[in-house]
């Protein structure tokens, strides 16, 4: 069933926005007394179509949960246009909480504060329309763009910076005993990789260095790598 994130909640009724009533009624080509489920404040509820104005009204609440029991954050290196936005959806499908990026040593993209208010803008619709796909009951929030000392103000049970000269400590076991945690973070390098120094920084600030196997991955398979193996361990 088609779901989508609300608006508003007033009483009965759920207020959609505008590009979903839009959605709706143009290109599902939905008609009244139809239903949809609807999102609001991470409560799931079965809708029905009243009419074409941005309300729809509610049937009933639905039990359901689709997010990981470990809230996973991933920071990585700004890339290019298309890998970004291939990134920001697959990291939502597989359950990711909170998206970080980063403007890093060898990130070729680099943006203005006009860009990247206008991009941020794109990539949390990117994250909206995967979230409604895959059936999530969050957002995954992304963020302005930081640099690496930003990350040392996150609060994370466990911390970690995916590095390509550690080849002892993999990912995958590591993670198999950590079935109980709160949040993690993980960080991943641009197209370029992370450099040395910024990994000692990290090590500084808390980030333990781990392996993603021999194999030197490109940044989008990487991240989809690691939120792979995050949502194999903390599915609920």
């Amino acid at each position: 069933m088609q779901r989508y994130f609300a608006k508003d909640r007033i009483a009965d009724k759920i207020i959609l926005y505008d590009t979903d009533l839009h959605h709706i009624k143009n290109v599902m080509r939905m008609n009244i007394n139809d239903n949809i489920e609807c999102v609001h404040d991470k409560k799931v509820y079965l809708c029905k179509i009243i009419n074409y104005n941005n309300q729809v009204e509610i049937i009933k609440e639905l039990n359901e949960n689709n997010e990981l029991n470990c809230e996973i954050i991933i920071a990585l290196g700004l890339v290019k246009e298309q890998k970004m936005d291939l990134i920001l959806q697959k990291l939502t499908e597989l359950g990711v909480s909170k998206i970080i990026p980063l403007n890093m040593e060898r990130s070729i993209v680099k943006l203005d504060k006009k860009k990247e208010e206008k991009k941020i803008i794109r990539w949390q619709s990117i994250c909206k329309e995967a979230s409604e796909q895959s059936h999530r009951n969050i957002i995954p929030e992304v963020t302005g763009i930081k640099k690496i000392s930003d990350l040392d103000k996150i609060i994370a049970t466990s911390k970690f910076v995916c590095s390509v000269k550690e080849k002892e400590n993999l990912i995958n076991k590591y993670l198999q005993n950590k079935k109980l945690c709160a949040k993690m973070i993980f960080v991943i390098g641009p197209e370029g990789g992370i450099t040395e120094s910024e990994e000692e920084t990290l090590n500084s600030l808390g980030f333990e260095s781990i392996s993603l196997g021999t194999r030197v991955m490109r940044v989008e398979t990487a991240a989809i790598y690691v939120a792979s193996i995050a949502n194999y361990n903390f599915m609920g």
